[in-house]
């Protein structure tokens, strides 16, 4: 694997995430109104509507279709809403688009320039496309507002969660680290009662995109990921993780505006004093919140994982503060497995 400062994809970030969505107006809102977004962009056509809305740097592109043959309405009828390009920003799109489709990539838009910002678009994995972005100045997004009772503080994309069926783990991960320079940072084989599913961690060079690639254990009875993989019918991104920096603040008014949590059972918290020595917060605090915790050699980290909203029930948020830790909260899979489990009512006794 080519080492970061010899790559085309060095420098690689989080550009901006694209929904296609069914109602434009609904999703902008719950981003504006639950996580304190900005609206900085609409564009409308007559094919489709965008509305851009966006906090530090975090861009979230949200399109609804306006003709039947527009890509986002062939989306939407097939997965229902979800996140369907996620943007790479690049020091020079044109060789990185290039360099990756010379790997293998499936190329689906060649570079354009426009208005100075470069793009060109490669397959990812089902139909999710990466969209490689070279911007002359990135410049800084509207501001999200003066500090107030719903603002969740600086906010950053942590990582996105990939839903894959049985069998495409191995090859997205190899997508990943042989057309894009990522590299497999962590994995585990997870066991949940009779369900198991297996996960990968894939990171950019940079360390600034991650990827956590999860696919159910055909051998097992179906669970969580089935369900997804059958909701949206296929592969597609689960949840992204926004880092914020106290998650106890980002929770209370994330909640006053109205956004619901899945909720964690009560007992997850009666021996979370002997796993772990908490640095910060109290386990009442975590309690009364559902938030839950987790350490690796590197530090501590919180999670808390809000209710889907989509039509389909298959997207969602999380919110994840870390003090150090750079895994992914291994220790709360299983809590989050059986959380999003009872969200769609099926909860299996594990006992």
């Amino acid at each position: 694997m080519a080492l970061e400062q010899n790559s085309v994809y060095t420098g690689m970030r989080v550009d901006h995430v694209r929904f296609f969505v069914e109602d434009s107006a609904s999703a902008a809102d719950l981003w504006t109104r639950g996580y304190a977004f900005s609206e900085f962009q609409r564009i409308e056509d007559g094919r489709s509507r965008t509305v851009g809305v966006g906090r530090d740097d975090i861009r979230l592109l949200i399109t609804e279709p306006r003709v039947p043959d527009h890509q986002a309405a062939i989306y939407v009828s097939r997965h229902g809403d979800g996140v369907a390009d996620i943007g790479l920003g690049v020091a020079d799109a044109r060789t990185a688009f290039h360099e990756a489709v010379s790997r293998g990539a499936v190329p689906l838009h060649g570079p354009t320039e426009d208005d100075g910002v470069v793009t060109a678009s490669i397959l990812a994995f089902a139909d999710v496309a990466h969209t490689f972005v070279q911007r002359a100045a990135s410049g800084p997004l509207p501001p999200a507002g003066s500090p107030s009772a719903r603002d969740i503080g600086a906010a950053a994309i942590d990582h996105f969660a990939v839903c894959l069926p049985g069998g495409q783990l191995d090859p997205t991960v190899a997508f990943y680290e042989e057309v894009l320079d990522f590299r497999v940072v962590y994995e585990e084989k997870i066991f949940v009662g009779k369900q198991s599913m297996n996960s990968k961690v894939v990171q950019s060079t940079s360390g600034a995109v991650t990827f956590t690639l999860i696919e159910p254990d055909l051998a097992k009875s179906p669970g969580q990921i089935d369900t997804f993989l059958r909701d949206h019918a296929g592969a597609g991104i689960q949840h992204v993780a926004l880092r914020v920096p106290d998650i106890v603040r980002a929770f209370d008014q994330v909640q006053a505006a109205g956004v619901q949590f899945l909720s964690t059972p009560g007992q997850y918290y009666d021996r979370l004093d002997e796993r772990i020595d908490l640095e910060r917060h109290s386990i009442e605090d975590l309690r009364v919140r559902g938030i839950l915790a987790d350490e690796d050699h590197d530090g501590q980290l919180f999670q808390i994982f809000a209710k889907p909203v989509t039509p389909r029930n298959t997207f969602f948020v999380e919110l994840i503060e870390r003090l150090g830790a750079t895994t992914f909260g291994s220790g709360n899979i299983k809590a989050l497995y059986e959380a999003v489990m009872q969200s769609h009512g099926a909860v299996e006794d594990a006992a």
